[in-house]
């Protein structure tokens, strides 16, 4: 059965590899995407492992080498700026580091021709039925489609819609982040710098040309906070670093007058089953371990083999998801169970944790050589 009806919510990563994979399995795709456009900040993100292969199926590995950053080496700083701890950063031929930005607009690239995007829109309500689902739009008109994916993120209103409230299904680990894209720090462009405070951290990273600040800290979870209010995601961040050191204070200045501010609280996305009926979940909005779980990598797999499941099951979409599902979890539970030592790497809670990790980044540095 071919030329059926694919909704897909969100254009990050996961919605345009799924839309790339769709059309060429005989599916018409149709991507809506509540931004008008691209987010400049974010940390640069790595593609590898099994997003490798997507991309090298998808022919577009050339297009992501070209975007890619130059960094060779994660170096830990003390408050004075002198090194105190480094790591290797593993080579470009096992994977590919870039701007996500940089990632979801080749991945768009790639889907554009054969799928309808659709900027600055919403899904409003959905209503399916045995035969298909009856979706409106903020802005749009109603339209009918066969199947909905919802890619739309770690608050995914698609999740909301079928499955309820985010609170069931998304776990706060105590740590958040905020990003912002700055020009003119004067970076290496193969070093991310990264200075450690107990329970604070400020990195730079060069990017492939505008640098990306970003800060990383531990504190209580807060299910009920806004993550569209920026004005209390810049106070929140002014006060988690208060007093830092190092280049704190003109970050802080930086992020006070930014209007591209990237903020949330790092958090595990778990389901029990991530399809109902003729909608199913993919990317963060079905598992995520966000900021340390490999998301976009896990993204672009999981689109893959959502495709792959849907080509070979045509006329039996649940039997597809359930295909998707099993094959998909086994990627993803080892990244979700690997939160806490990642963390624990990045963010110390000590000052001896500081100093322990940068002298095991040195040995291991040594070691590899």
């Amino acid at each position: 059965m071919t030329n059926r009806t694919v909704l897909i919510s969100g254009a990050g990563v996961a919605g345009p590899t799924l839309a790339y994979w769709l059309a060429r399995h005989g599916y018409r795709p149709t991507v809506v995407e509540r931004a008008q456009g691209m987010r400049s900040s974010g940390n640069p993100i790595d593609v590898r492992g099994p997003a490798m292969a997507v991309a090298h199926r998808m022919g577009i590995v050339p297009a992501l080498q070209a975007k890619a950053t130059a960094v060779t080496e994660l170096t830990f700083l003390n408050a004075a700026g002198r090194r105190v701890g480094r790591m290797p950063m593993p080579p470009q031929t096992e994977s590919i580091e870039l701007p996500r930005m940089d990632l979801a607009t080749v991945l768009l690239d790639a889907a554009r021709d054969d799928a309808e995007f659709v900027f600055g829109d919403s899904i409003s309500t959905l209503q399916p039925d045995a035969d298909g689902v009856d979706v409106t739009f903020d802005h749009g008109e109603p339209r009918r489609f066969d199947l909905v994916v919802g890619a739309d993120g770690v608050h995914s209103w698609t999740r909301r819609l079928v499955f309820g409230d985010e609170s069931q299904f998304v776990e706060q680990l105590g740590l958040w982040v905020a990003t912002l894209a700055i020009d003119g720090l004067g970076l290496d462009p193969r070093q991310v710098l990264m200075y450690n405070e107990p329970g604070r951290a400020l990195s730079l990273h060069p990017g492939s040309g505008k640098p990306i600040a970003a800060f990383i800290w531990r504190s209580p979870a807060d299910p009920g906070y806004d993550y569209r209010d920026t004005a209390d995601h810049k106070r929140r961040l002014a006060e988690a670093y208060a007093g830092g050191g190092w280049r704190i204070p003109e970050m802080l200045r930086h992020a006070g007058e930014t209007d591209d501010l990237y903020f949330d609280a790092v958090s595990r996305v778990s389901l029990e089953r991530w399809s109902a009926g003729r909608v199913v979940l993919l990317g963060d909005a079905a598992s995520s371990v966000s900021l340390f779980g490999d998301g976009s990598t896990l993204a672009m797999a999981g689109a893959a083999t959502l495709a792959d499941a849907l080509a070979a099951h045509p006329a039996d979409h649940e039997t597809a998801f359930r295909a998707y599902e099993a094959a998909h979890r086994k990627l993803v539970e080892p990244k979700q169970n690997g939160v806490g030592q990642a963390s624990k790497l990045l963010i110390p809670s000590t000052r001896l944790g500081i100093g322990v990790r940068n002298a095991a980044s040195n040995v291991l540095a040594a070691i590899r050589r």
